[in-house]
């Protein structure tokens, strides 16, 4: 949503007041009256000058004083007053009114007012216009506010002001008397307007005010030159009084041109001057030129560089000039042997003012099978490595130096070159690598020393990839001819290469080998030792004896308990149930009976109740016979109890 924005006129500006007809300019005023000549039944209205030396004033001016006739109807008209722009038209009357009191019995009607009318027509006529009254506007009757003079002596002036909407080409104003003692010193007919002024680079043309005495006039700024509209578009509103309200919305400068104003109301913009630029529209100055750029005319957007300067695409005009680096220093051979090499330099001296300079390798005659490290069109290294060289060869290498305006630059990108022999190759290199072991994620690598039992081996360097990925690759040190390499891929095809460290040098690799990993292998558990293997058959022999002997014993056990278990010997026992405290037991009714329950009987064995069965042998002659009669459970359906009658020793006595 586009916001709105208000800007208050600057205060002192008012309106404008454009005069049509002002009586006191005139030598003579000769305006048409009524009724005039000698056939008149009044004298009416006389043309005669006002004077007043002390105040500078000799007006030309019209009086009346008829109050000694009866039916005084005079009038005076102005000649034709073209409204011109106006929609509202003012008029200020100065008059003066002699009181009543000053003709005591001589005045047939004697008035204290006037009228004033208006008449408003298309063309100004020769002809006067109708006097009758229904052909005019009546504006007001106009009384004096200010006093009326009662002697003769003294003057009193009055000042009155009436508008009147207008909408053809001209009017006619009338002043009627009907029997009052008036002089009619000055009137001044004019139209106000709200006068150009230039608010927020924005111009608002002289404007008339409105029709009525309330309105207001919507105006649409212009911009000034060399100035463009905001968001908002200029807009303000002229009063009725001539005064502007408010400016909402308001112009920028456009680019290449600045703010300049020389005080209220006189805003605009110019060009920036030679050595200053400005980019885009807005309120800002123009600025400097940045660093080794110029402008040499006025009303510039940007500043152009200075010879051997540039921009690169993406600066912006606000950016300095720059220039393109210096060669690079001190190129030098850091590490050499017959199929690689490792260049490396210092930055260049002069980088041009930036701090994007990167380097570009190029080398005139190497083949595909040479490879750099890293491996891009630009590196921001200050060294390479190249492998896959050829033995016995020469090789030219460019190293050239290049930032971020190289590629507009007109002069070509500065360079150092070195030219570098490779050597024989190295009979000292580890002659064969061979695998030994191979699991999902290692290998067991082994090779066998160099040939040249002269020589002292530092350590080995053992460099690993993946096929086909030859510069992605990791590279480990051991001082053993062997070493296993461990965290590789499962069933991935891995090369392989290793290279011995004199005290001079690193010999060559080797060729690469190539082994895949395996898959991954199954979990094994560890076999217990042979020492083991005599107990572990013991014990389960043990437990097979054990489980055996158990079931031998549980089924003669049940054979036994299942003979005759419902022949009892008639007086053999007494069978006691121990429950401990009975909930059903009270000795409130004093013989200690319970009945358990009303109408009814309950089971003797009550699976929710925590008792149990006692069965002392002693009471039965033969004790196996009890043994048999208890040895099972009692089928609870056949058994109730109707009241607890008693305690005993082991439990309750019941009768059922």
């Amino acid at each position: 949503m586009i916001g709105i924005i208000l800007v208050m006129i600057p205060v002192g500006i008012f309106g404008k007041q454009h005069i049509l007809l002002d009586s006191t300019k005139e030598q003579m005023l000769d305006w048409t009256k009524y009724p005039h000549g000698p056939d008149s039944p009044t004298p009416g209205w006389v043309e005669e000058s006002f004077t007043n030396f002390d105040k500078g004033i000799n007006w030309r001016s019209y009086v009346v004083c008829d109050v000694s006739y009866p039916n005084v109807n005079n009038w005076l008209w102005t000649p034709f007053i073209e409204r011109k722009d106006a929609n509202r038209i003012h008029i200020d009357i100065k008059f003066s009114i002699r009181s009543c009191d000053l003709f005591p019995g001589k005045a047939l009607q004697c008035k204290e007012t006037f009228s004033l009318l208006f008449y408003e027509f298309d063309a100004a006529t020769r002809e006067p216009p109708p006097w009758q009254p229904e052909s005019y506007k009546l504006v007001d009757r106009i009384a004096a506010d200010e006093g009326r003079f009662k002697n003769n002596n003294e003057v009193i002036i009055n000042s009155e002001s009436r508008s009147i909407e207008v909408n053809k080409k001209g009017i006619y104003l009338a002043f009627r008397d009907q029997g009052a003692c008036i002089s009619l010193l000055a009137i001044k007919v004019y139209y106000i307007t709200c006068p150009e002024i230039v608010n927020n680079f924005a111009v608002f043309p002289e404007t008339p005010t409105g029709k009525s005495e309330s309105s207001t006039e919507k105006i649409r700024g212009i911009c000034v030159n060399n100035a463009d509209p905001t968001d908002v578009a200029p807009y303000s509103y002229c009063k009725s009084d001539g005064t502007w309200l408010s400016s909402q919305g308001g112009c920028q400068c456009i680019a290449g041109h600045e703010p300049t104003s020389h005080g209220v109301g006189d805003e605009g913009c110019q060009q920036c001057p030679v050595g200053k630029y400005k980019p885009s529209k807005g309120d800002s100055p123009c600025q400097l030129c940045p660093d080794q750029s110029s402008a040499v005319h006025t009303g510039s957007l940007y500043c152009s560089c200075n010879h051997g300067f540039y921009r690169a695409p993406a600066d912006p005009t606000s950016a300095p000039c720059t220039s393109p680096p210096t060669a690079p220093r001190n190129l030098t051979l850091a590490l050499f042997d017959a199929h690689s090499l490792t260049l490396a330099w210092q930055p260049p001296t002069e980088e041009g003012g930036r701090a994007d300079t990167v380097y570009r390798v190029e080398c005139t005659n190497c083949g595909p099978e040479v490879n750099f490290s890293p491996n891009t069109d630009t590196i921001p290294t200050t060294f390479v490595r190249v492998q896959g060289l050829r033995s016995l060869s020469n090789y030219k290498f460019r190293i050239y130096a290049e930032n971020g305006v190289s590629k507009v630059a007109r002069e070509s990108p500065k360079f150092a070159e070195i030219t570098v022999n490779t050597e024989v190759t190295d009979m000292r290199s580890v002659p064969a690598l061979f695998i030994k072991n191979v699991k999902s994620s290692s290998i067991h690598l082994g090779w066998r020393p160099p040939h040249d039992q002269y020589i002292d081996i530092e350590m080995y360097e053992v460099r690993y990839f993946v096929r086909g990925q030859h510069t992605e690759n990791t590279t480990l040190t051991t001082r053993n001819e062997e070493i296993e390499i461990t965290g590789l891929s499962e069933k991935t095809d891995y090369g392989f290469q290793v290279r011995a460290k004199t005290s001079q040098k690193w010999g060559e690799f080797t060729p690469p080998v190539y082994q895949m990993t395996g898959a991954t292998e199954p979990e094994v558990y560890p076999l217990p030792d042979k020492a083991g293997t005599p107990a572990i058959v013991g014990a389960v022999v043990a437990g097979l004896v054990l489980l055996m002997i158990v079931t031998v014993m549980v089924t003669l056990y049940m054979k036994r308990g299942s003979d005759d278990w419902t022949k009892k010997q008639g007086g053999d026992s007494d069978t006691l149930e121990f429950r401990g405290v009975s909930p059903h037991y009270s000795t409130d009714n004093g013989n200690g009976i319970v009945h358990t329950h009303t109408g009814g009987n309950i089971p003797l064995f009550n699976t929710f109740a925590t008792h149990k069965t006692y069965i002392d042998p002693h009471t039965y002659e033969d004790p196996h016979q009890a043994v048999r009669q208890f040895a099972k459970e009692l089928d609870p359906r056949y058994i109730t109890i109707e009241a607890i009658i008693g305690g005993g020793e082991f439990g309750d006595v019941c009768r059922g």
